[in-house]
């Protein structure tokens, strides 16, 4: 676990947290000994970050501090954040930079599909922060982003992790006429905590996103994740795959919260492995069409091999 605050970033010296500064240190909690990830600095690994570097752009697996960076980057995936590393939102799970974003880049869209060009990856998943700023919480450049990849890549398939464009009227159908192959928003966390954990969002409008998103475009995959150990019950959890489900979302995700550091919010509770099966147990038995659950699932995490078991299931469902 990271223990310190980042103090400073970038040449201008901003806080990278400054909402959560003056919160008290949460205490120290130990790793059970299945919270286990690969080091990285092999030479893909390497070779990732370079491309990633020379074409510019930011990735959700740096500013999130995801565990599983060297493992993905070894295997050169990686998933590329744009519109930017400050986020107009100050979720108490998230590393990301807060702050007020700098303009859009237009020339980002291009460079990011050059960049997954080079890395001649097989899929790819785009993300976002929140641009609450943006007249379209940056759908259109999300739709660029798209059809750049399919002109530079065009084998490539691809996946978006969006914000949930609140108030950001037309923006979901901006996106969706883009075709993505995955439309991808996570709800993050159980209801109860939304006001703890997820300030500024809304449960139910992020549920209606997904459903909308399948209601424009049926044969889109939907896909949401959520992270436990925040302080939610198991029967909340189930409870909350119904609601996906309701929302006929596709693929759900499941990993532990691990907090970036100690401003961020405690972890209430390590989840064992084996009650992670268990979800994933119940969860198909609810209807999705693939479950991924373990400590250190996250909504990237082998998203490619998701992808292909995703089309798997939905043949087989079609063939019954």
């Amino acid at each position: 676990m990271v223990t310190l605050l980042d103090a400073v970033r970038g040449a201008d010296k901003r806080p990278r947290h400054p909402e959560k500064a003056r919160l008290p240190d949460t205490p120290l909690v130990r790793k059970p000994a299945w919270i286990r990830v690969k080091a990285s600095g092999t030479p893909s690994f390497e070779g990732t970050r370079e491309t990633l570097r020379r074409n510019g752009l930011h990735t959700v697996c740096e500013e999130a501090a995801c565990p599983n960076i060297g493992e993905c980057w070894s295997k050169r995936h990686a998933t590329v954040m744009i519109m930017g590393d400050v986020c107009t939102r100050a979720c108490a799970f998230c590393n990301v930079a807060t702050g007020k974003p700098s303009h859009l880049d237009p020339d980002e869209p291009a460079r990011t599909a050059d960049a997954i060009a080079d890395l001649d990856l097989k899929h790819v998943v785009v993300t976002s922060v929140d641009r609450d700023d943006l007249a379209d919480g940056g759908a259109t450049h999300f739709a660029q982003t798209i059809t750049a990849i399919r002109q530079a890549a065009p084998k490539t398939t691809i996946e978006v992790l969006t914000p949930d464009f609140m108030r950001k009227d037309g923006a979901l159908e901006i996106v969706l006429e883009a075709r993505p192959d995955v439309f991808n928003h996570n709800v993050e966390t159980v209801p109860s905590l939304y006001r703890r954990i997820r300030p500024g969002a809304n449960f139910a409008h992020s549920v209606s996103l997904l459903e909308d998103a399948k209601r424009l475009d049926p044969a889109v995959f939907t896909k949401s994740g959520i992270m436990v150990g925040l302080g939610e019950t198991d029967q909340e959890v189930e409870t909350l795959m119904e609601d996906l489900r309701a929302a006929d979302v596709d693929f759900l995700t499941i990993g532990q919260y691990l907090q970036p550091t100690r401003k961020h919010a405690a972890i209430d509770r390590f989840v064992t492995p084996e009650r992670f099966a268990d979800y994933k147990r119940i969860g198909e038995a609810k209807g999705f069409l693939l479950v991924a659950a373990t400590p250190l699932t996250r909504s990237s995490y082998h998203a490619g091999e998701d992808f292909e078991r995703l089309k798997t299931a939905r043949l087989a469902g079609l063939r019954a």
